[in-house]
């Protein structure tokens, strides 16, 4: 997948990735359940796994998530568009399997080396298999665009979260 508009995407995601990656760097399992507020989605023990806090209709007002929900989000979303692309059939929300607080880190960087593995595989100009419906007109470019996007949004919402927690702890 070489083209300009490629490069540009891929010079993009590399910013991206290195503004997340900031905030991973910094994540201490401490803040990864830690609870901004009184209403929140956060990540479960159940059984020998984790399951998030889930609603198929958004809850108004609607829940501050934390840190351990939205990387558990970006798991899910990213690993989905990643058999999408790959052509493996996706996984289902609940097969997600979250690592819990101290593999979140490198569970994120796995799947940023299976993104930037399974680029170059792609044809920009394809069909989108995902997010959007069939015969949407969307392109795979327009996918690539979309997790660099997506990934900016849950990169400023983990590191506010983290910033949060700091300041919080150093003013109790």
């Amino acid at each position: 997948m070489s083209d300009a508009r490629i490069d540009l995407l891929h010079r993009q995601f590399d910013l991206t990735w290195g503004l997340v990656e900031y905030h991973l760097d910094r994540l201490v399992p401490e803040d990864v359940l830690w609870e901004p507020a009184g209403l929140c989605w956060t990540m479960h023990r159940s059984g020998d796994g984790w399951t998030p806090d889930w609603a198929d209709t958004e809850p108004d007002p609607v829940p501050v998530p934390t840190v351990g929900w939205v990387t558990w989000h970006i798991g899910w979303w990213w690993g989905v568009t990643l058999d999408h692309l790959s052509g493996r059939a996706p996984r289902d929300r609940e097969a997600v399997a979250w690592p819990g607080p101290e593999g979140v880190v490198e569970w994120l960087a796995a799947l940023r080396e299976e993104w930037v593995a399974v680029l170059p595989t792609v044809s920009p100009d394809s069909p989108a298999p995902f997010p959007w419906p069939e015969g949407s007109g969307m392109t795979v470019a327009d996918t690539v665009a979309w997790v660099n996007a997506e990934l900016m949004k849950n990169g400023a919402e983990l590191g506010q979260l983290r910033l949060l927690r700091a300041a919080s702890s150093a003013n109790p």
